[in-house]
């Protein structure tokens, strides 16, 4: 069983948009898929992003049409801010995320899981989205956005998880391809010599992670 944790430069870069692409792709590829979203804030009536993913997984496997958007998502908050503020500042009780992660991994071949937020979102004051990624024992995906300023928040954030996974997987969310060509992929090539975007190369995306 694979279990692939989708995390992000930042917030708002298209974490959910890359877990259904992938969701797509493996299912297409005759894997039974599922997903997990531990946390999901600024929810005021049903999580929107757990309930696009978990449409999506009973739509292709039978075994989650009987799973429910708490079971894909069991810690929600009100307040759209990290995890432990969403709280009131007090320590996130991390226990139903690992009972729903054990019951989701039956029911699928690869468990496909969303973060919320970047790497160093807090879930509690000392425990951040990178330590949760380490406890399920995922292989991390790292989705760059394709603004200004981007260059220095995948390496930064490639730093960071390099300190925990030697050769992390990463890809650009490609949304003003003009624009990300003229001012960001200059450098990137001359640095990385080759890099995936979402939208050009998500087959060899979903390859490598299934390799890593």
């Amino acid at each position: 069983m694979h279990t692939i944790f989708v995390t992000a430069t930042n917030t708002d870069v298209g974490k959910t948009y890359t877990s259904l692409q992938l969701l797509e792709h493996y299912a297409a590829s005759g894997l039974r898929i599922g997903a997990f979203k531990p946390i999901e804030t600024g929810v005021t009536d049903s999580p929107p992003d757990a309930s696009a993913l978990l449409a999506l997984c009973r739509k292709y496997n039978p075994d989650f049409r009987e799973v429910t958007t708490d079971d894909i998502c069991p810690l929600q908050f009100t307040l759209p801010a990290a995890p432990y503020v969403a709280a009131g500042c007090r320590e996130v009780d991390l226990t139903p995320i690992f009972e729903k992660f054990a019951l989701l991994k039956t029911k699928c071949d690869l468990l496909l899981v969303e973060g919320a937020g970047g790497l160093m979102v807090p879930i509690q004051k000392e425990y951040f989205m990178i330590d949760l990624i380490e406890a399920l024992q995922a292989t991390p995906l790292l989705v760059a956005h394709d603004r200004l300023g981007c260059i220095s928040d995948t390496l930064v954030n490639l730093t960071l998880l390099q300190e925990r996974y030697p050769d992390p997987a990463w890809c650009v969310n490609l949304r003003n391809e003009r624009d990300f060509m003229e001012i960001t992929d200059p450098f990137y090539r001359d640095h990385f010599g080759s890099y995936f975007t979402l939208q050009h190369n998500l087959g060899a995306v979903a390859k490598r992670l299934l390799n890593k």
